[in-house]
């Protein structure tokens, strides 16, 4: 099998604003591609590039697309690790982008053996719950917005923080008297607290019963976050600090956090991503799926990727409900309240919407 041409979407989503503590969303900045085969295979992959998180715009992301298409043009689409080679071999980083490059792969791959990507990973079905983001706001604002998913049938909440720490706390506070007792609260700082702020808003926020803080210091302060582990009464989960396997190893031996973040986004997809939950796998460190701002397609490889690995039992699948103003997908993960579920169609199982892509530039390569 070879690959016979690649094409090329800027695949931009409308959304209502998104505050975290890096900064604004405005617009899901996403790229979709198609690579075609002489075998009349096609496969799917999407990325949603975060610049304030890995770097990445939609404009770099399609310019390095245009360069990674050509190096692919007349090789075997099965061979994925030595296609993957070739991308890092000629650009190191770009993960969001090669992500989407890495999932068309998987979704080619699947098709050609005749099973959903799920099985073809070595996976089976199971009931996997996400939980909710809530974007940064005021105390009060937020406490009303978990309220109204609450009401929605949402029983886990992913609180972003990271902006001035007493009012985080307050945040936290007015969530929970919000909210009560039985709802699974989570907190992601975003890189947003120094070291003393996070050991102060963790030992606060120890009595609103927090089953674990996300990524609360910059990367750059990840020596200290050994010590921050040792003294917070709440558990940590790396985010940003966690791109690959290689940082997953050090942040396990070094005892730095409890879990893992896993995205395709820092990952460069699901070749990468398997490594990190290896590494996880053998240290008993439980991990979570995590993504950006993608659509229905990338989050239904997300899950295909999540239903095999079984260490991964926290699911942060929720991007395309925060606020999309368009649904730009056809087939894919359904959502019934916040359960996911993947179909059992062949590959990914999901497609881009054709009349959404005659709105959206396009290159062939």
């Amino acid at each position: 099998m070879k690959i016979t041409h690649t094409e090329i979407y800027r695949f931009s989503i409308p959304m209502e604003p998104f505050v975290i503590a890096t900064g604004t969303m405005h617009f899901a900045q996403n790229v979709f591609i198609k690579i075609y085969t002489d075998k009349g295979i096609y496969g799917v992959g999407e990325c949603s590039a975060f610049p304030m998180i890995v770097g990445e715009t939609q404009e770099t992301c399609l310019a390095m697309a245009k360069d990674f298409a050509q190096i692919w043009k007349g090789k075997n689409p099965l061979e994925i690790p030595e296609r993957m080679a070739d991308l890092l071999a000629y650009a190191d980083h770009n993960a969001t982008i090669k992500s989407a490059f890495d999932m068309a792969l998987f979704d080619i791959a699947a098709k050609n053996a005749q099973l959903p990507l799920y099985q073809f990973l070595g996976g089976s079905k199971r009931v996997i719950e996400t939980d909710m983001t809530i974007g940064i706001d005021t105390p009060e604002g937020m406490a009303a917005t978990a309220v109204k998913y609450q009401k929605n049938g949402c029983n886990i909440i992913k609180i972003k923080l990271g902006k001035k720490v007493n009012e985080d706390i307050e945040r936290v506070k007015k969530i929970r008297e919000a909210v009560g007792e039985h709802m699974t609260l989570r907190l992601d700082a975003n890189q947003g607290w120094s070291f003393d702020d996070a050991l102060f808003a963790l030992g606060e926020l120890e009595s609103q019963n927090i089953e674990f803080c996300e990524q609360p210091m910059r990367t750059w302060y990840d020596d200290r976050l050994p010590e921050l582990a040792l003294n917070s009464p709440i558990k940590l989960m790396a985010d940003e600090s966690c791109y690959n396997h290689h940082d997953a190893r050090k942040l396990i031996q070094s005892k730095a956090c409890e879990y893992l973040n896993i995205k395709f986004a820092k990952s460069g997809g699901i070749l990468e991503a398997q490594k990190i939950h290896e590494e996880a796998l053998q240290t008993g460190v439980k991990c979570m799926i995590g993504s950006m701002l993608e659509s229905r397609i990338a989050l239904s490889a997300n899950l295909h990727f999540a239903l095999a690995s079984p260490n991964v039992i926290y699911f942060d699948l929720d991007t395309c409900l925060l606020g999309h103003l368009v649904d730009p997908v056809v087939g894919g993960l359904t959502y019934e309240g916040y359960s996911l579920t993947v179909p059992d169609e062949l590959g990914i199982g999901a497609d881009a919407d054709e009349a959404f892509l005659k709105t959206c530039g396009k290159w062939i390569v």
